[in-house]
Parts: C-alpha cells; sequence; structure tokens
C-alpha cells in the first residue's frame, strides 16, 4: 500500500508539472554551434515562434559549441528531465555517433525526439575561373583533373564536410580535402581561387552566387528549388548522380526521462510553430524548407534519424576521418 501511494503521489506531481509547464522560468534552446551561424539563426526564429504556443514562455538561446555539436549535445542530455532544457541540433546528430569515437552519449536512448523543424539545401559552387560553364561540362573537368582538385570545407563534421565526402563518394573520386574554422575562411579562399569546389548551405552561398562571385552547378534536394535564385539550377539527381540528396535538416529534443505530458506540450507547441507565418518566411529567407511531413512527429523524426545514421556512418568510415 505504501508503494501504491508513492506512486500515486509521483503520478500526481508529474500531471500537477505538466499542467504548469511552463511557468516561472524561462525554457533553454541549447544550440551546439557558434552564435549567428546557420544553425543559430533557426533555433532564434524558432524561439520566437514558440514563445505564443508555450503560453507566452520566455524562450532562450544558450550557445554550447565544440566537438562536432556533442559538446551541446551531451550538456542537454545530462540536464534536469523538465522540459526546461531543449537541444536544436542538425544533421550532426546522425553523424556524430560515428565522426566522433568517444561520443558521451547515445543519440538514440539518451534523447527525447520531439520533431523535425526544417531541410536546409546544399549548393556545389566553384571558384569563378573554373572553366566549366554547367554540371555537364564540371563533371568531364573533374574527370580529366583527377588528383589535383581541391574541395574545401568548413571543417570536420560541418555541412560541407559531409557534402564533399558523399559527393566523393558518389562520383568515385578522390579529392584533397582543405578544412577551415568555419564556412566564411572557406569561401573566401574559393572566390579567390585557393580552392576548387565547395558543397555548402544554401544560407552560406546564396549571396555569394547572387553577386557572382563564385559558380553554381547544382543543388542537392530531391526537386528543384523554387527560390528566384536558385530556381534554375538542377539537382545532382537530374544532372546524372543519381539518388545524391543532401539537406542539412533541424530537430529538436529532450533530455530522457522527460515526463510525456510535457513532451506532448512540446511537440504540439512545435507544429503550431512550423505553421506560424511570420517563421516559415524567415526560414524562405535563409533558403530553409520548413517541415510539414511525418517527421514533425516524435515518432517519425526518431525513425528519420536512424535512416540517416544508417546512411552516414560507412562513408565517414570510410573516409576514416574523426572530429577526435
Amino acid at each position: 500500500m505504501k508503494k501504491l501511494f508513492a506512486l500515486a503521489v509521483v503520478a500526481l506531481a508529474v500531471c500537477a508539472h505538466a499542467q504548469d509547464f511552463p511557468a516561472g522560468k524561462p525554457v533553454t534552446i541549447v544550440v551546439p554551434f557558434a552564435a549567428g551561424g546557420p544553425t543559430d539563426r533557426v533555433a532564434r526564429d524558432l524561439a520566437e515562434a514558440l514563445r505564443k504556443p508555450l503560453g507566452g514562455a520566455s524562450v532562450i538561446i544558450d550557445n554550447v559549441p565544440g566537438a562536432g555539436s556533442s559538446i551541446g549535445a551531451a550538456k542537454v542530455a545530462r540536464a534536469n528531465p523538465d522540459g526546461y532544457t531543449l537541444l536544436l541540433n542538425h544533421i550532426a546528430m546522425a553523424t556524430v555517433p560515428t565522426l566522433v569515437r568517444n561520443v558521451p552519449f547515445k543519440v538514440e536512448t539518451d534523447f527525447e525526439y520531439l520533431g523535425i523543424v526544417n531541410d536546409v539545401p546544399m549548393t556545389l559552387i566553384a571558384k569563378p575561373s573554373l572553366p566549366a560553364t554547367n554540371y555537364k561540362e564540371l563533371t568531364a573537368w573533374i574527370a580529366a583533373n583527377k588528383g589535383k582538385i581541391n574541395l574545401g570545407n568548413a571543417g570536420i563534421g560541418s555541412a560541407s564536410h559531409l557534402c564533399g565526402l558523399l559527393y566523393q563518394s558518389a562520383m568515385k573520386t578522390e579529392m584533397t580535402p582543405v578544412p577551415y574554422k568555419g564556412t566564411a575562411p572557406a569561401i573566401i579562399d574559393l572566390i579567390g581561387g585557393q580552392i576548387d569546389l565547395l558543397c555548402d548551405q544554401s544560407t552560406n552561398t546564396s549571396p555569394q552566387i547572387e553577386a557572382k562571385k563564385v559558380k553554381a552547378y547544382a543543388v542537392t534536394t530531391p526537386k528543384r528549388l523554387t527560390t528566384p535564385l536558385l530556381k534554375d539550377l538542377p539537382t545532382l539527381d537530374e544532372a546524372g548522380l543519381k539518388n545524391f540528396q543532401v539537406t542539412i535538416w533541424h530537430g529538436l529534443y529532450a533530455p530522457k526521462g522527460t515526463p510525456a505530458p510535457v513532451l506532448k506540450k512540446i511537440s504540439d507547441a512545435l507544429k503550431l510553430a512550423l505553421k506560424d507565418a511570420d517563421f516559415i518566411k524567415r526560414e524562405e529567407a535563409l533558403g530553409a524548407v520548413v517541415a510539414t511531413d511525418g517527421r514533425i512527429d516524435p515518432e517519425g523524426h526518431k525513425k528519420f534519424v536512424a535512416a540517416e545514421i544508417a546512411k552516414w556512418s560507412p562513408i565517414i568510415k570510410a573516409a576514416g576521418v574523426y572530429a577526435d
């Protein structure tokens, strides 16, 4: 009887907590990257969109960068599972289990999945002096310059690094990777001709494409984009590189053990935020596509990440490059 009473007390406490959530304190979204980057910008847009469906609660951002996002993710995995500490991470949730050999958490079991937020397309761009004028000519140029091509990236584990690994694997062509400390210096060197190619997020490359400072050849989405700037670029799939698809998706997570009623409140709030007109407009301005499919549900989110882990693990292992 005492045990049953204790369990009943706990259940009542959980229900009371869920009914009050969020009450009296802000909800923190941990971003495992530096302020000002693409993921940080998505998080700040999302924080604004979540306030109203969370009853006007304050939603703040905590930037915890380092080790390919694993430091920030580990902080959330260890946090009190009360719904007040969340994680917004991108494709790194699928790559960290392989990229970081001593990762201090398990992606599959140490988090509660709340839903995918958006997808950010990748663009394949080149130095302005590269002679190819379209993707067909680019493939001929790559074939003629095997062993001499420099492929830049924003650092090990970055979106551009991952896209580059997949591109080399699909092309069956080794290129010399040139890692930088961020996208900005990589693009500067691309414009200057110090590197040949870069595959990076449209949020980073669109200004350079619009200014005609780089050459753009293709996008990595299943279908062509509808944005005026990029609508004429073919997908790599239609250009001949079949089934090549890479988008930098973002998802929202809570620590494992967060009470189910609290998770439902956050998940419901997320779905409303994803329909917010201002949020959609802001994401479109970044070149991102707000999620509307089954991945916005926790179960769909979790299945998607498991499939992404299976996709990226052999590619990273084959490259033999790790973040630790």
